[in-house]
C-alpha cells in the first residue's frame, strides 16, 4: 500500500478537521501543520499527532516528503499558498473560496492544468450519501421536470454584535462574506445534484450589525467566548450578514436562496426543496441521514441512508450500515477518499470525480455577479 503524505496550512477550526479526516483513511500521514503562533501550533500538532509544526507555510511546502498540501488559511491567502504549492509540484486541496477574485482563480485553474497536478476545492456537502442518491434520482428522471428550487443556509454564530471573526473583514474574506462563505456550498450543491446551471441572479444584501465589537485577542471560529467590555474595540462592518438571491436556471427552473448568519437557533443548517413535475425532494444538513420525497397522488416517503437501498454511486460514500449515522466529519473523509484514491491510482480517468479548481472558479463567478446584482438591484446574467 502506497502511503501519501500531507501537510495542512491552518491550525484553527477547519485545518484540524482536515487532518482528523485524513488520519481515518489509513494510508495518509499528516506530517506538517502551519500556524502563526509557534507555541500554539506546536501544541495543536502534538494533539493531532503531527510531527512537524511550522510558522511559515513556505517551510511546509519545501518539505520534500509532502505530496499534498491542504490550504485552510484565511481566504485572502489561498491564492499565494495554492500557487506556491502547485509550483513546488504538490497536489492541492483548498478551502473555498479558492481565491478572493475571479482573476486569481482563473490563474490558478490555468496553472493547475499546466502542471497536471490534482487540485480540488473543498465542497464537502456533496459528499453526504443522500446527495449522490438524489443526483442519481434526478438523472434518471424520477422527479420529472424541475419547476422550482428553494432553500437556505442559516447560522447564528454571528448573532451578537460581540461575535467576531476574520471572516467579517473584507480585506481577508473578500467582497462577500455570507454568500461566499456558506452560500457557495448551497449553490455548488444545487448545480451538482440537479445538473442545471444558474443563468441569472437578482440579489438583496443586508448588514444587520453595521458595527461590531472586535476582541483585542483572537478567537477561533465558533468559539463563542464571552469577554469583558474593555476587551473589545468597535469596528465598522462592510460585508453582508444576510442575502436573498432569486435564481433562474438553465432548465427553466426558478429558485431562491436565503443566507443568514444571524439566525438565532440555526447552528449550521443548509436546506433545500426541489419541486418537480413528478415528485418533490427536500433535505436538511442537520438531519443528513434522511431525505423527504413528496407526492401528490400517493403517500410521501422518507429515504434513510442505508447502503443496501441506495444507488451504487451513493453507496460508495457510506461506510456504515443503515441506522448507523454518518455526518459532517464523514463528508471530509469521503471527499478525501476520492481525492487521495485518485492520486494513488495515478490520476486515472478522463475527469476527476471530485470538485476541482474549475468548480471553485465557477462559484467565484457566481458570487461576483450576485454581489454586482445586490449593488445594482437588477437581474444579472451569468456567462
Amino acid at each position: 500500500m502506497t502511503t501519501v503524505r500531507a501537510g495542512v496550512i491552518g491550525k484553527g477550526f477547519i485545518g484540524p478537521a482536515h487532518a482528523e479526516a485524513l488520519s481515518r483513511l489509513g494510508y495518509v500521514d499528516v506530517v506538517g501543520l502551519v500556524g502563526t503562533d509557534p507555541d500554539a501550533t506546536r501544541k495543536r500538532a502534538d494533539q493531532l499527532g503531527i510531527p512537524n509544526a511550522y510558522t511559515d507555510y513556505r517551510d511546509l511546502i519545501a518539505n520534500a516528503d509532502i505530496d499534498v498540501v491542504h490550504v485552510c488559511s484565511p481566504n485572502n491567502l489561498h491564492f499565494e499558498m495554492a500557487k506556491a504549492a502547485l509550483e513546488a509540484g504538490k497536489h492541492v486541496v483548498c478551502e473555498k473560496p479558492i481565491t478572493v477574485t475571479v482573476a486569481e482563480a482563473e490563474e490558478l485553474v490555468a496553472l493547475a492544468a499546466s502542471t497536471g497536478l490534482v487540485n480540488t476545492v473543498h465542497f464537502n456537502v456533496r459528499y453526504y450519501p443522500l446527495m449522490r442518491q438524489l443526483r442519481a434520482m434526478i438523472a434518471a428522471g424520477e422527479l420529472g421536470e424541475i419547476f422550482a428550487i428553494h432553500g437556505s443556509y442559516l447560522q447564528d454564530w454571528l448573532f451578537y454584535p460581540t461575535d467576531y471573526n476574520w471572516r467579517l473583514e473584507q480585506e481577508q474574506s473578500g467582497s462577500s462574506r455570507a454568500v461566499a462563505d456558506i452560500g457557495s456550498h448551497w449553490l455548488d450543491l444545487i448545480e451538482f445534484v440537479t445538473g442545471a446551471r444558474i443563468v441569472e441572479v437578482l440579489a438583496d444584501f443586508a448588514t444587520f450589525h453595521k458595527t461590531r465589537k472586535k476582541p483585542t485577542a483572537a478567537i477561533e471560529t465558533f468559539a463563542g467566548k464571552m469577554l469583558e467590555p474593555g476587551d473589545y474595540t468597535d469596528v465598522p462592518i462592510n460585508t453582508e450578514d444576510y442575502a436573498s438571491v432569486l435564481l433562474r436556471f438553465s432548465n427553466s427552473a426558478h429558485g431562491v436562496l436565503t443566507v443568514n448568519q444571524v439566525a438565532a437557533g440555526r447552528k449550521n443548517r443548509l436546506s433545500f426543496e426541489l419541486d418537480g413535475s413528478e415528485k418533490s425532494a427536500a433535505w436538511d444538513s442537520e438531519l443528513p441521514n434522511q431525505m423527504w420525497i413528496g407526492r401528490r397522488d400517493g403517500p410521501n416517503q422518507v429515504i434513510m441512508k442505508d447502503p443496501s437501498l441506495l444507488d451504487a454511486d451513493a453507496v460508495s460514500l457510506a461506510d456504515y450500515p443503515g441506522g448507523h449515522n454518518e455526518g459532517f466529519p464523514d463528508t471530509f473523509k469521503q471527499m478525501f477518499k476520492e481525492v487521495y484514491g485518485y492520486i494513488r491510482n495515478g490520476q486515472s480517468g478522463a475527469r476527476p470525480p471530485f470538485p476541482t479548481f474549475a468548480d471553485g472558479l465557477r462559484e467565484l463567478r457566481l458570487n461576483e455577479k450576485i454581489v454586482a446584482s445586490s449593488k445594482s438591484g437588477s437581474w444579472i446574467g451569468i456567462e
